[in-house]
């Protein structure tokens, strides 16, 4: 019997909660969406911290997540939970998961990775290797780029000016946000040759590198002004796209590297297979039309067949690929132990990709 009553107990508790919870919906329901969301955002503007990270985000032309800390006087987990409230309504933008990245991070150097690719332009992304990664510096390489104009980036895509004077203002405030006096690679962010040569941004290179600022100096591109970039014979670095579904690159990859280029292959994975990556259902149309999926190895999914074609690229010093979580980092991981593609199935690989016109681009 006082089981049994325990048992009623449980059900009148559970019913009440059910009662508070459809309450809680209707009084919501009761108001229009504009109400709603004026309420969310006086939510949002009821705690002080939050007002005072907007306002000196309002006085400053960059975001520093140091200096926030600093600024606001709080400790770095709550400076992140408040800017997850502002990123909720739509008052800034970006990544802010500093729990993930540092895990992430720190799980590619512990299984062997040493060479990190950010942006000025990468939203948090140079704030979070900061954060995440400055108590490591000594184990990797660490690569950013330059050229954008905004100095608070609200996408990826962000406009550039390719100026001397704003390759030094990108330079000084990405190595501000990555806590580091000078960075081992900087990188133009897709600078055509035209631009390249109107703003002297190469001799602007030289002579940040000349300023200890860098240790190499290159350019994130692509055809049709890579071969100019490479007849320059100034660039240190090149990072190309390049995958098997994007084969346009593969023989101007072994043209730079003939060259004394160093080789960073970006895209290795094409951008990851569509729906669990951001690449588009066409580029992967081209896996089914070689019929690659008949050489995948027993367990191996689409993704690291891909991925291991590109580190079969005789001359691909270094693969990047972009991730956000670590179970997608754990499987680059596992596909990168496999090592590359059989020599016998990289070979077939390529002659199925040219008779489903997916072929290199010759090279002049």
């Amino acid at each position: 019997m006082a089981e049994n009553i325990s048992n009623y107990q449980h059900i009148i508790v559970i019913l009440q909660l059910i009662n508070r919870i459809k309450m809680g919906l209707a009084k919501t329901e009761m108001f229009t969406d504009k109400q709603n969301e004026i309420s969310l955002f006086a939510k949002v503007f009821g705690h002080p911290a939050r007002v005072a990270i907007l306002e000196h985000l309002f006085k400053i032309n960059c975001c520093v997540f140091g200096d926030l800390v600093n600024e606001i006087g709080l400790v770095q987990p709550s400076i992140s939970q408040h800017l997850k409230e502002l990123k909720q309504v739509g008052l800034i933008k970006g990544n802010i998961d500093t729990n993930e990245a540092s895990r992430a991070v720190g799980m590619a150097i512990d299984n062997g990775i040493n060479l990190f690719d950010t942006a000025y332009d990468y939203l948090f992304s140079e704030e979070w290797i900061g954060w995440a990664l400055h108590s490591r510096y000594d184990e990797f390489y660490l690569a950013t780029k330059c050229g954008c104009n905004d100095t608070q980036p609200t996408s990826n895509n962000s406009d550039h000016e390719w100026t001397r004077d704003n390759l030094f203002r990108n330079m000084e405030i990405s190595l501000r946000r990555l806590n580091r006096d000078s960075v081992d690679i900087i990188q133009l962010h897709n600078a055509t040759a035209a631009e390249c040569e109107a703003g002297g941004l190469v001799q602007a290179l030289s002579d940040i590198r000349d300023q200890g600022m860098v240790r190499w100096i290159g350019a994130s591109t692509t055809l049709p002004d890579l071969p100019t970039l490479l007849s320059w014979g100034v660039f240190d670095v090149m990072q190309i796209p390049y995958s098997a579904l994007q084969r346009e690159h593969e023989d101007w990859i072994a043209k730079a590297a003939q060259d004394g280029v160093g080789i960073i292959i970006r895209g290795g994975v094409a951008q990851g297979e569509h729906g669990l990556g951001t690449a588009s259902s066409d580029t992967w149309k081209t896996f089914d039309r070689a019929s690659l999926g008949e050489l995948l190895e027993e367990g191996e999914s689409r993704s690291a067949f891909v991925l291991r074609y590109t580190l079969s690229h005789p001359n691909a010093d270094t693969v990047i690929v972009g991730t956000t979580r670590t179970d997608h980092l754990q499987e680059n991981i596992d596909a990168v132990m496999r090592g590359p593609l059989l020599a016998d199935v990289y070979t077939e690989a390529k002659r199925r990709l040219d008779a489903a016109g997916e072929s290199p681009a010759p090279v002049d």
